[in-house]
């Protein structure tokens, strides 16, 4: 079991210190962790409204509209579910020393950009040309 690195309260990524060093790991680490409870929170949540809600409706419009609120309520989980994925897969790039390297170039994605979304695998710049890219192949 690998010793908890120490983090400050206040602690933020910084340009100055080494690339992803054991602070920075550390600091994406739980961050992504925190992150993944937070949907998991949610979905248990969403899981006893919809339980709660299984009732027969006698009204045909609020019958209609509490499906419209279900169903968009579980479109909106599904996302969250493959966001969690997302993160475990990112946790496990910590975990083998590739998370914060573009997995198209093998530069540094900024941190900046790591903080915002922690789950990039890109730089901005690769990831711009592999959207421009996929827009050239869609109207195809």
């Amino acid at each position: 079991m690998k010793a908890q690195t120490f983090l400050p309260q206040d602690y933020r990524p910084a340009e100055d210190e080494p690339f992803m060093n054991e602070r920075q790991l550390e600091y994406f680490r739980r961050k992504l962790e925190a992150w993944k409870q937070e949907l998991l929170d949610q979905s248990a949540e969403t899981l006893e409204g919809l339980q709660d809600s299984a009732r027969a409706v006698p009204d045909l419009a609020d019958r209609a509209s509490e499906e419209t609120d279900r169903a968009l309520e579980l479109r909106t989980r599904d996302r969250q579910r493959k966001l969690v994925s997302k993160i475990d897969q990112a946790l496990r790039r910590i975990e083998t020393g590739d998370f914060g390297y573009c997995e198209m170039t093998g530069e540094p994605i900024s941190l900046r950009r790591l903080d915002a979304r922690p789950i990039a695998t890109m730089t901005l710049e690769a990831q711009e040309r592999h959207e421009r890219k996929e827009r050239v192949h869609r109207d195809d």
